[in-house]
């Protein structure tokens, strides 16, 4: 056979045939066999290489798909060149920041103390709000069993299925923390104004206020406010057609005085209140007794007038969607109020009269464990603001102003809560 048949078993191993390609040169004298050898231990190592270059690469890559597989917490995008030392440090960086993030959204819950029907809309806006049991607390915004560091395919942030919607100076506050000690609540402490004010920012902004939750577990948060704001019920509806909203409603003439005493405890020169209940008031009549016309359009008594807000409620959202609680009865028989609202969300009956201490000097109901002996913990340090002393004549005429807004009340929600 020719020299060039001779050549063909070298063309069989591509990757040496690629190692001896060159440039054609002019004919050169046969390599001797000392020569010959030495070639070809050189090409060996580098096709050991070669295969070992290949198999590390490999390698990184299946230790950083493993690591991205069992991670349930997001770690940014590495490259596949990325050493697995950077990688477990960027899963540390992320775990802290979960940490850090859950903290901050969960620091409302742990804040001043709040009157039970007095809460300071305000003060919850910005993280304020009292719990009775800071570890439980914890425990709740987590997960039954806290927060892992391994994380967990069950738990995660949902937008809420229930939202307390009103009323300001109602009692929300209390009824919210009282909730939380359910084992299957999990409640935002803050006030997110999402509907009413940060409704720009987006469902993905706040479902990211919301605390991780399990299968079977009830996402909750309050916001008083959107109960008397025109656009939230569309709004709402629009997340979630079968969200379920509760309304804790109070007398509205003492609901009115008590936020006007809110008000002045933060501006104390604000002008009376039977000024500000009242138009063309003349000094003669003290600002309401014989003259001058009820202010409808001021907050602190349009809020009051229940039946015309519920009307704009009842054009997206049915009645069985929607639950008035008493802020008088959450006073004098919380376990009976808990039992209507937990039968409302098909809630287990947890919460009861196991739960709650009457403090005869405060006036009010406090919180305890089922079980043990530890101390009452009673929401609200600043509990029971002395009210300013309202002229007799004043009030009734408020009392006449909401009678009929009242009964209309009683009719469309099937209750008469008894403030006639």
């Amino acid at each position: 056979m020719s020299e060039d048949a001779d050549s063909i078993p070298m063309e069989y191993s591509p990757i040496l045939h690629h190692l001896h390609a060159g440039p054609p040169s002019s004919p050169s004298p046969p390599p001797s066999p000392s020569a010959s050898s030495s070639s070809s231990s050189s090409n060996h190592v580098r096709n050991k290489l070669f295969v070992l270059c290949i198999m590390l690469s490999l390698w990184v890559y299946m230790v950083y798909c493993c690591v991205g597989y069992c991670a349930t917490i997001p770690t940014p995008a590495v490259s596949r060149s990325t050493t697995t030392s950077i990688i477990t440090t960027s899963i540390i960086t992320s775990i802290s920041t979960t940490i850090t993030g859950s903290e901050a959204r969960r620091g409302g819950s742990l804040g001043a103390p709040r009157d039970l029907l007095n809460d300071d809309t305000e003060a919850d806006s910005r993280g304020g709000g009292d719990d009775w049991d800071e570890g439980k607390d914890m425990g709740k915004d987590t997960g039954k069993t806290g927060l892992s560091l391994n994380g967990s395919d069950s738990e995660s942030q949902r937008l809420p299925q229930a939202i307390i919607i009103g009323v300001k100076k109602g009692g929300t506050r209390a009824l919210l923390e009282f909730l939380r000690a359910h084992p299957d609540i999990r409640a935002v402490g803050a006030e997110p104004h999402f509907f009413d004010r940060n409704y720009h920012k987006g469902l993905e902004w706040y479902r990211d206020l919301m605390p991780k939750t399990m299968e079977g577990q009830l996402t909750m948060e309050k916001t008083p406010s959107y109960y008397v704001t025109k656009e939230v019920p569309a709004r709402i509806y629009n997340m979630s057609k079968h969200t379920k909203l509760i309304v804790v409603v109070r007398d509205p003439v003492t609901r009115a005085i008590s936020d006007y005493t809110q008000t002045r405890s933060k501006k104390p020169d604000i002008p009376s209140f039977e000024s500000l209940a009242f138009r063309n008031a003349t000094p003669a009549s003290g600002g309401g007794g014989g003259g001058g016309v009820i202010d409808a359009t001021w907050s602190a008594v349009q809020i009051g007038m229940y039946a015309k807000h519920l009307e704009r409620w009842r054009r997206y959202f049915p009645a069985e969607q929607l639950l008035f609680v008493s802020g008088e009865q959450l006073i004098s028989d919380p376990a009976g109020e808990m039992a209507r609202v937990q039968d409302f969300l098909g809630l287990r009956q947890e919460v009861t009269d196991r739960h709650f201490h009457f403090d005869a000097a405060k006036g009010f109901p406090c919180l305890k464990r089922p079980e043990g002996n530890s101390k009452p913990h009673c929401l609200g340090k600043t509990k029971g603001r002395t009210h300013p002393n309202i002229d007799a004549a004043v009030v009734q005429r408020l009392r006449e102003f909401y009678q009929p807004y009242n009964r209309k009340f009683y009719q469309m929600t099937g209750h008469d809560f008894g403030w006639d």
